[in-house]
């Protein structure tokens, strides 16, 4: 090998390396410390073996993980009764139906959450800065918010539906007596 394709040869290892080591402190961090993401702490909180035994392999994969369910695979996206939305991994109502809308995008969006329901924080995943959305109860992500949705507030709440549960006939009166 010449010095050039040396050099660019362990250029790229190192730079995969690197890559390793950052996705590993990632995922050690995330295992470490089940009760908080971004310094934040929640009313619900578990081990990541406790979340495990709870959710299904996907819920744990998004809510836990912070992944994304592939877009049109959720029955959520084409609910279309009246209810209301909750965490799977806590049960907090998040949204109303009546702030349901059809993004176009495969998931369920929602142009508000209920009060109270929902944070958000800053992802900085996959080169871009987007802003999350977590359930405010347990941390569990739920996806994120775009502010190219409809009026009333402009914003799009593109939501991983395997994050959520659905109640029919549920009104944002009965999360309020909850």
């Amino acid at each position: 090998m010449n010095k050039t394709t040396r050099r660019g040869f362990l250029a790229s290892v190192s730079g995969a390396a690197l890559l390793g080591a950052g996705a590993w402190a990632w995922r050690s961090n995330a295992d470490a410390a089940p009760s908080s993401a971004g310094g934040k702490t929640f009313e619900v909180t578990k081990t990541p073996a406790e979340w495990k035994a709870q959710l299904t392999e996907q819920q744990y994969y998004v809510l836990r993980d912070h992944g994304t369910e592939r877009a049109g695979s959720s029955p959520l996206n084409d609910e279309k009764r009246a209810g209301l939305y909750h965490c799977a991994g806590c049960d907090l109502a998040l949204y109303s139906s009546e702030a349901k809308f059809d993004s176009g995008t495969g998931w369920p969006s929602f142009y508000e959450p209920l009060p109270n329901a929902v944070g958000t924080s800053e992802d900085r995943s996959f080169f871009m800065t987007r802003t999350e959305v977590h359930c405010r109860r347990c941390g569990g992500h739920i996806g994120h918010v775009f502010d190219d949705g409809p009026p009333p507030t402009g914003l799009r709440y593109c939501m991983n539906g395997v994050a959520m549960t659905f109640a029919a006939g549920e009104t944002p009166e009965d999360a309020k007596a909850s």
